[in-house]
């Protein structure tokens, strides 16, 4: 391995994993409710009340970004890793040269890439409910609708191998079924596919959270669909600072670009995290 993607590889895997853990962190440590309002600290500005300010009600944005983690984190990996394991699954089944298993996926595949993903999102959102409103359905449904692709890019990677020749070839040099299949097959080469699929997952997942959390909050105000009304999504801030985008009052008085600088950073976190780890998974 060249050195330079060496260093590529291990600083995709570091930058990853520390926004994977800050994700974590934020959602561990997300309070129940948003506080008591307190207008003497309304719209403060993050020099005010660091270290990113309040909302119209004096509620610390802060707040907000960490409820809003706490909605997205476990949903969101639970997807990534159903995409995984689909992906996973296809692979190894064109190595094992299982061919009416192989058959069956395809089917599968057809099935869900025909379907239309962002109608059967909205269904599965209002399907649900009032009294269990959760992300986890919606992620659960667009993890199976994104197998698809994931399915066919691992078995064309398997493919590429020789198929069950290449497991034939290994066992005639002596390798174990486990080491063929989870270091050589998985390990070694479809790693980057599960983690790319994964990872882009993880991201598709937060990014249809906000947008589903956003279109409730344009008038006529909507109940939320992937949460409950104690919680606010990062939609919320997203909301706050694009009403201040949009009235042009950019640093006036009441004016919440904060909001709108965080909403875009927490926005951002997912998408950097997602191409860190496909760099940190990219092939030798």
């Amino acid at each position: 391995m060249k050195p330079r993607v060496h260093v590529i590889r291990w600083v995709g895997l570091s930058v990853g994993l520390v926004l994977l853990l800050s994700l974590a962190l934020m959602a561990y440590f997300a309070p129940d409710t948003l506080g008591q309002a307190d207008i003497t600290r309304r719209v403060a500005s993050p020099f005010d009340l660091p270290p990113f300010g309040a909302d119209r009600m004096g509620r610390p944005l802060l707040y907000y970004a960490l409820q809003g983690a706490a909605i997205v984190l476990w949903p969101s990996l639970i997807a990534g890793a159903i995409v995984a394991a689909f992906a996973i699954i296809a692979g190894l089944a064109r190595c094992a040269g299982l061919a009416w298993f192989d058959t069956l996926l395809q089917i599968f595949s057809e099935l869900m890439g025909a379907l239309p993903r962002m109608v059967v999102v909205l269904v599965v959102a209002l399907a649900m409910p009032r009294d269990y409103t959760s992300l986890l359905p919606v992620a659960i449904a667009w993890a199976f609708l994104a197998a698809p692709g994931a399915m066919d890019e691992a078995a064309t990677a398997a493919g590429r191998l020789g198929g069950s020749r290449f497991v034939e070839a290994l066992r005639a040099h002596g390798f174990s079924a486990p080491r063929i299949y989870l270091y050589h097959i998985i390990t070694l080469n479809l790693r980057s596919v599960v983690i790319r699929q994964a990872a882009e997952v993880v991201m598709q997942v937060i990014f249809l959270e906000i947008a589903l959390s956003y279109l409730v909050q344009v008038p006529p105000v909507q109940p939320a669909l992937t949460h409950s009304e104690e919680f606010k999504s990062w939609a919320d801030i997203l909301y706050l600072g694009f009403q201040t985008a949009t009235g042009g009052n950019w640093f006036g008085a009441g004016s919440l670009i904060h909001a709108l600088v965080l909403g875009l950073v927490l926005v951002a976190m997912p998408a950097v995290m997602a191409h860190a780890f496909r760099l940190a998974a990219r092939e030798r």
